[in-house]
């Protein structure tokens, strides 16, 4: 599914006019939540036209909502497919979570860590997949309570892999905040993902509430324990796509190429230049 490769960003809005000269060389592909732009039309829905033209591109979704008790909404993912093709984007990935019932939560609810939680959402996204015509890459979250769970975070994430015979998009920085607010081992989370699902990372930042409290923003700079982490995704699972994702307390985009250029530098730590990016 995924033919990505190299560093990605996050693209906002906020971000078109700073780009609308050129993309710096650092950034290989972008990202962006479908829902943000299918139905954007016109002079900004021109500017990400002309942008996926010349650069390629991933979706990140926000609201399918794989663990909601309502049905699968097949008229969106219809809408979804068609915007996929028209832009020519090929690489799709959704939340392992929840954001709505009758109406939308705005937030990503944790699914509850139980066998029959793993049937339930891996048959949903068995039907994404069908529905789509092509494999759904999920992506773990930072959660702050976890009801009613008879299993461990990582053996829920490993079933659904299995059981729904999809992809994951590796959010590490939700492994560190998850590891903080938690208690478990991170690095010892990393080792025990089945590692012919991985297919990207996501590397973002987050607010310190307390010493063991910790909230995911995507708000903040990329911290050290996040880039180590990162680092040592690279050396169990190779050097995949990965995004930094920056949602608001958005900086000059200079600064974030910093940040780009970090995930880069790891990369070409792993694999030589022309190996990877020739």
């Amino acid at each position: 599914m995924y033919e990505l490769r190299g560093a990605g960003l996050g693209l906002r809005r906020a971000l078109l006019g700073p780009l609308s000269s050129a993309v710096p060389k650092s950034v290989d592909f972008f990202e962006v939540a479908p829902e943000n732009w299918m139905r954007v039309g016109g002079k900004l829905g021109k500017q990400f036209a002309e942008l996926t033209e010349k650069y390629v591109f991933s979706c990140h979704g926000l609201s399918l909502s794989l663990g909601s008790p309502a049905p699968l909404d097949h008229m969106f993912l219809l809408e979804l497919k068609s915007f996929l093709r028209k832009h020519a984007i090929k690489s799709y990935s959704e939340h392992l979570s929840y954001c709505s019932d009758d109406g939308h939560l705005y937030d990503l609810m944790p699914i509850p860590f139980t066998s029959d939680a793993v049937k339930y959402v891996s048959g949903r996204i068995r039907q994404t997949q069908e529905i789509l015509e092509c494999r759904l890459a999920i992506e773990n979250i930072s959660y702050y309570a976890a009801p009613g769970k008879d299993m461990e975070e990582i053996d829920f994430l490993s079933s659904v892999l299995e059981e729904a015979d999809c992809d994951l998009l590796l959010d590490v920085n939700n492994v560190y905040v998850n590891s903080v607010n938690h208690g478990y081992d991170a690095l010892a989370f990393l080792e025990a993902i089945p590692r012919d699902r991985v297919v990207g990372f996501h590397v973002a930042g987050h607010y310190k509430e307390s010493e063991d409290f910790l909230i995911d923003t995507h708000g903040a700079s990329v911290i050290d324990p996040v880039w180590c982490l990162l680092d040592r995704a690279y050396e169990l699972f190779g050097v995949l796509p990965t995004v930094l994702e920056r949602d608001f307390n958005l900086p000059p985009l200079a600064d974030l190429l910093l940040e780009v250029e970090e995930i880069r530098r790891l990369q070409l730590a792993h694999a030589p230049l022309s190996k990877r990016f020739g």
